[in-house]
């Protein structure tokens, strides 16, 4: 079997809260960069183009959901990878395509958005989009929850997207991997205090279903409470990680996997064709807590 190379670029960014214009700007300059240094796919941090901190933005928030393919992010980005050659992944808000509103909590009345990314594909086409399936903390008061999973078919091989807390949710990736994906990409804002969970999740994710997971996470501080670490990396079908970025710094982490590698992987350490699922009914109690 050939090689199947795909260099992935994770840009551990800082954000401005709520400056959508400088967060996006220098979206488009960390592409060039990657683009320069030969990557084929770049994924930013969760939330890229508006910060995180939900409760700080207040009423802001939902000024900033925009439609997956006609809003400003997918239009400024799409010349660009189409001139580059280069799949974006892009986390943004995006709004409820029906227009729908939030019933209840904090968002009541307001329009519903989503924690998601959109992808752009090599050629600039809109591939799909994602919305986070799991909520972390107080998320759930702000944000709709997705309650799909795809996975693209892209020129190298087919890839799966988690957004930070989904990785936690251990059978985000599974299904992912049972969708054909061989390669995860996590967008994530995670807190400096679960700095463990980050170092396990991501090579556990990557041991258990034998495929490359790519964990690109935030740096910077918003308010007191919130401080990211980045420690953005890819870890193999082994649970090692290949490449890591520094903590609390602002990196372009440059790394080249061989996806040709994921099938044998899974044959040789079969965790995926020795599941037994007629036994795990479980999984699918909504009484159980």
């Amino acid at each position: 079997m050939g090689e199947r190379l795909v260099t992935i670029a994770l840009a551990q960014h800082d954000s401005v809260l709520g400056d959508f214009r400088a967060n996006l700007e220098k979206m488009k300059r960390t592409i060039r960069d990657a683009a320069l240094q030969g990557s084929d796919i770049i994924c930013f941090p969760e939330l890229g183009t508006t910060g995180y901190r939900q409760d700080l933005l207040g009423e802001a928030l939902y000024s900033f959901a925009e439609d997956p393919q006609e809003g400003p992010t997918f239009s400024e980005l799409s010349p660009l990878a189409k001139e580059l050659g280069i799949y974006i992944v892009a986390p943004i808000v995006i709004k409820d395509p029906e227009g729908r509103v939030h019933g209840q909590g904090l968002a009541a009345g307001k329009p519903l958005a989503y924690n998601a990314m959109i992808l752009i594909d090599c050629s600039g086409e809109y591939m799909g989009v994602y919305a986070k399936n799991h909520a972390f903390d107080t998320e759930e008061r702000y944000f709709a929850l997705g309650n799909k999973m795809p996975v693209f078919d892209c020129d190298f091989g087919k890839i799966g997207v988690m957004i930070c807390f989904d990785m936690g949710v251990v059978e985000t990736a599974r299904v992912l991997t049972l969708k054909g994906a061989e390669l995860i990409l996590v967008p994530s804002a995670w807190r400096v205090e679960d700095e463990l969970m980050w170092d396990l999740n991501s090579a556990c994710r990557a041991l258990e279903n034998r495929l490359y997971i790519a964990a690109v996470n935030r740096v910077g501080r918003e308010g007191k409470e919130l401080l990211m670490f980045g420690k953005s990396k890819v870890c193999d079908f082994d649970g090692r990680v290949v490449n890591e970025a520094h903590r609390f710094e602002e990196e372009l982490l440059i790394t080249t996997v061989d996806l040709a590698k994921v099938a044998p992987a899974q044959k040789e350490v079969p965790y995926l064709y020795r599941r037994k699922p007629q036994n795990y009914d479980i999984f699918t109690n909504k009484d159980i807590f």
